[in-house]
Parts: C-alpha cells; sequence; structure tokens
C-alpha cells in the first residue's frame, strides 16, 4: 500500500533531494524568525528597564512606580505575559548591568529571556557575564547548562592548566590545545572522599564517564581505561586514553593521587613516545599529556615542564565542593518568572512584594 494521497502520482526524479533541501530553509527561516522576535523582546524589556531608571533618576520617582506600571501595562496588554511587577524589576536591573544598547544587540540579545535572568542573578561581574553570554551563544547552552556552567565556574577554570603547548605545538593548535584543558579539574559527581587514591579514582571516572566527558569538554571522545602498549616486550599501562576530534590527537590522562613531583612527567612522556609510534595515524597530530594531580606547587610544575619538547599539561583535581556557594541576589527569583510566564501571576505578584 502506498502513503500517498488519493490521486497523487509517485515524485518525479529529484524531488527528494529538493523536498530536502526546501525542508532545510523552511527551518532555517522559522529558525531565523524565532531569534528575530527574541532580539526584539530583549531589546524592548531592556528599552523599558532603562525608561525607568532614566525616569526614577530624573523625576525622584520610587520604588512603587513599578508596581503601578506593572498593573496598567497588563491592563492595556492583558495577551502579553511578562509585565509583572517582579519581571520589570528585572528589566531595571538588565538595564543597569548593560548601559550600551549595541552589547544587547549583540550575544545578550540572541538570548532567551531566562538565559539573560541567569546571568543577571549568578554574575556581578559585567566581563564574567559577556563571556558566558558569548559562550552560550557559540555552543547552544540551554539555560540548564548555562547555570552549571557558572556555578562550576568552567570558563574561569578553562585554559588555566599549566602547559608547554607554546614551545611544544605550532599554532594555532597550540592555542586550541591550551583552551582545551582547565586547571582545576572537577570530580565531586564521583562521590569519592578527598583520600581517594588513583586506582579508585580511575574506577569512577571510567563508571561515570558520560559526566567525566562533559567535565573535560567538548570534543573529547573516550578510548579506553589501561591501555596495553608492549614496548619491546614489556608491558605498560595508561591510565585512560582519548582522543579528541578537534586537535585531531590522541590524549594521555595519568592521574597522581598525590602532589605533582618533576619525575612523573618522565613516566608521561614514555606514553606520548609509545602512543605516537604504535598507536597514532600519520595524519593525526602530536599526542597531548595530561598529569591530573591532587595538588602541585607551581613553580616546580613549571620548571618541571619548561625543557620538556612534548605536549604536555600539569592540572589539579578536585573530589569534593570547594567553589563559592551560589550568588545572592535582591530580585525576584527565577523560579517566580517562571510561575508568572506560566500564567500564575497571582502567586508572582504575591512572592515579588
Amino acid at each position: 500500500m502506498s502513503d500517498l494521497p488519493v490521486g497523487l502520482t509517485p515524485p518525479p526524479a529529484g524531488y527528494a533531494d529538493w523536498l530536502a533541501d526546501l525542508k532545510g530553509r523552511i527551518h532555517a527561516a522559522q529558525q531565523r524568525a524565532t531569534l528575530a522576535v527574541n532580539r526584539e523582546l530583549v531589546l524592548l524589556y531592556w528599552q523599558i528597564g532603562r525608561d525607568i531608571l532614566a525616569r526614577q533618576a530624573s523625576q525622584g520617582w520610587g520604588a512603587k512606580v513599578i508596581e503601578r506600571l506593572a498593573h496598567d501595562l497588563r491592563a492595556a496588554f492583558p495577551e502579553m505575559k511578562g509585565f509583572s511587577r517582579a519581571n520589570l524589576m528585572y528589566m531595571r536591573a538588565f538595564a543597569e548591568a548593560w548601559p550600551d544598547a549595541g552589547i544587547v544587540q549583540q550575544a545578550v540579545g540572541q538570548l532567551p529571556w531566562g538565559h539573560n535572568l541567569v546571568l543577571l542573578t549568578r554574575l556581578k561581574d559585567p566581563q564574567q557575564r559577556l563571556a558566558y553570554a558569548q559562550s552560550a551563544v557559540t555552543h547552544g547552552w540551554s539555560r540548564n547548562a548555562l547555570n552549571i556552567h557558572i556555578e562550576t565556574r568552567l570558563l574561569e577554570r578553562t585554559g588555566k592548566a599549566m602547559t608547554n603547548f607554546s614551545v611544544s605545538l605550532p599554532k594555532p593548535q597550540s592555542d586550541l590545545a591550551r583552551e582545551s584543558l582547565k586547571d582545576p579539574y572537577r570530580l565531586d559527581f564521583l562521590g569519592l572522599v578527598k583520600e581517594a587514591g588513583e586506582r579508585e579514582i580511575e574506577n569512577a571516572l571510567v563508571k561515570h564517564v558520560t559526566e567525566f566527558l562533559l567535565e573535560l569538554g567538548a570534543g573529547f571522545a573516550f578510548v579506553g581505561r589501561q591501555v596495553l602498549l608492549d614496548v619491546g616486550g614489556d608491558e605498560f599501562f595508561i591510565d585512560l586514553l582519548f582522543y579528541h576530534l578537534k586537535l585531531r590527537c590522541y590524549v594521555v590522562i595519568e592521574l597522581k593521587g598525590g602532589k605533582f613531583k618533576p619525575e612523573h612527567l618522565g613516566q608521561l612522556s614514555f606514553y606520548l613516545t609509545a602512543v605516537d609510534a604504535q598507536v597514532k595515524h600519520p595524519q593525526d597530530g602530536p599526542t597531548i599529556g595530561l598529569l591530573l594531580c591532587k595538588s602541585k606547587n607551581k613553580v616546580v610544575a613549571e620548571y618541571a615542564l619548561r625543557n620538556n619538547s612534548q605536549p604536555i599539561g600539569v592540572s589539579e583535581y578536585q573530589l569534593v565542593e570547594s567553589l563559592p556557594v551560589e550568588l545572592q541576589t535582591s530580585l525576584p527569583s527565577i523560579e517566580q518568572i517562571e510561575r508568572e510566564l506560566a500564567g500564575d501571576d497571582t502567586t508572582l505578584e504575591d512572592d515579588a512584594q
């Protein structure tokens, strides 16, 4: 039986490809339309917030004017959500945080309003807000992902590992490699205590490899654990082996349960040489090593890396939460705004008083 409606003949040659192309263009147009609507909404919110700031400053209006404005706007536009007192307070804070309209029309304007609420409530520094906004646009982070990355201070840790990439890798690979590593790595998802040993950590990382890949960042693919290398009849085992899809190279990760020691690099360098000789494809880039240790003396690590010709990075790991607690704000909670957008305006207004 044919799936074609009655009266329709089979499509001519090339029709399927043309239809697929049309579908792609329609989806792209829908996305552009959604982005355009979002930019207009965010810009409108910014303009309302700017007007509130200006009139409060020039005419001495107090906070009560926001409550009155919320009432009048909702009466004038009953079909529109977002004009509660709580959201108007966010609009005012949004305009105060971004006084330059040009920034609003760029990265910030490309993000949904919910993303901007996360930036407002979780970050105080404008440069941090802008950096996370740009990353959210570039990588297509959901609001939950943005919230998690801020909570774990992803951008503050990215590119902070001690490396010798500038002298051991050519540009631009050296820059990309440096930005692919972090310091420290957060491994608190493993549920281990600070005193956990190397093998215990390794076992837990393999068990939670999905979470570990998320922590490592985009581009890492898991190859294996305790990977066997046969060198001249002697057997050696790599703790963890990955392949980086953007760098097009293998990444050897060695775990050390204690403080960094210069001799650790000798073992890692040996593994890199063996992988380059036995595993990597001729078109792959030089294998990169990452030594994950419980702690390190930065000066000792710098000296140890200085004369090593192979690309190696040294980072610390954290098994338990030790990052700052969530920033508090005097603004209404994002959950209150969500209730408003769901239509629960009365509850929102009660909570926002």
